[in-house]
């Protein structure tokens, strides 16, 4: 009867001990499942930040959504669908030596002119991704917008340059036809890039560096013909002044002519009017009647004219 009892309290023993291996198997499958949820959870759902679209990526096969996520949580499969975000509002990539512009590494821009002259330039471009191009864009280049932007772009921004520079001599890329440049570049990118969904807004040339030398060349070109067209505008203002001068003298000339013929005309009319009788006509009213006083013995007569018979 004692072994009975031994038993049965070793039979208890036993059933505890399992029972509580079983309870605490439970919690860890628990806590493992709980910790399974909490890893998962986050995969579960994606959130698109506002300003940008998620391209939907199938690990598995590898395909990409034709339609891109607008910004929101959105659900997905864990670990087989990913998510890569591409802005969508406007970007500008700026592409410089120094370090506070663009990148911290030199970005800038060389290319030759036609005499083969260096040119390191400084630019910028300002676009605006088009959020149905999008899936399309990560299929072709499978990265992210930075590294297309400065890869790709950068190199469609650089063969831009050359194709343009390229053909103009470089004292009128720095000097006169910078803008023109400008213009044609900007068209050659847009031409580039739109079809892949690049909506190009402003291509900018901020600065360009030419050797030492060629600069040097370029400014005294440029003060030699500051110098031809002042020369030019002094020899035009001296010539105005002088057809001026020549002008008013001959006017001046000419109304002396005029003012000359008048007056013999009018020395002519005037001999012509004056006769004897005229003259002795005047003469006698101007007289007030009264004789001369004389101290002679001559009489002075006044001759009034006569008749004619």
């Amino acid at each position: 009867m004692t072994s009975t009892t031994s038993d049965r309290i070793d039979s208890m023993r036993f059933d505890s001990a399992t029972e509580t291996r079983q309870k605490l198997k439970r919690v860890v499958i628990g806590a493992v499942a709980l910790l399974a949820i909490l890893l998962l959870l986050p995969s579960t759902f994606t959130y698109v930040n506002p300003g940008y679209v998620g391209i939907v990526i199938h690990r598995g096969g590898g395909g990409v959504d034709a339609v891109p996520l607008g910004p929101g949580v959105h659900a997905r499969v864990p670990f087989l669908t990913g998510i890569e975000e591409y802005p969508i509002f406007l970007k500008t990539l700026v592409l410089a030596k120094s370090s506070n512009e663009g990148s911290a590494q030199n970005d800038e821009i060389n290319v030759n002119s036609v005499e083969g002259q260096p040119l390191a330039l400084d630019v910028s471009l300002s676009f605006q991704l088009d959020q149905s191009h999008m899936p399309k864009l990560y299929t072709m280049f499978r990265t992210d917008i930075n590294q297309i932007t400065h890869g790709f772009v950068k190199q469609t921004i650089r063969q831009a340059l050359q194709e343009v520079v390229g053909t103009e001599p470089v004292a009128d890329v720095i000097g006169p036809k910078k803008a023109e440049v400008t213009n044609r570049v900007n068209a050659l990118i847009a031409k580039h890039l739109q079809p892949l969904g690049f909506d190009v807004k402003q291509f900018t040339i901020n600065e360009l560096r030419a050797p030492p030398q060629v600069m040097e060349a370029i400014n005294q070109k440029n003060v030699m013909q500051q110098q031809a067209l002042t020369a030019q505008n002094e020899l035009q203002k001296n010539t105005f002044n002088a057809q001026g001068d020549s002008i008013k003298a001959a006017g001046r000339a000419k109304a002396i002519t005029a003012e000359a013929e008048a007056q013999a005309r009018a020395n002519t009319l005037l001999a012509q009017s004056i006769t004897p009788t005229l003259v002795q006509y005047e003469i006698t009213k101007k007289w007030d009647g009264k004789l001369p006083q004389f101290s002679g013995a001559v009489t002075p007569m006044i001759q009034l004219p006569s008749a004619k018979p």
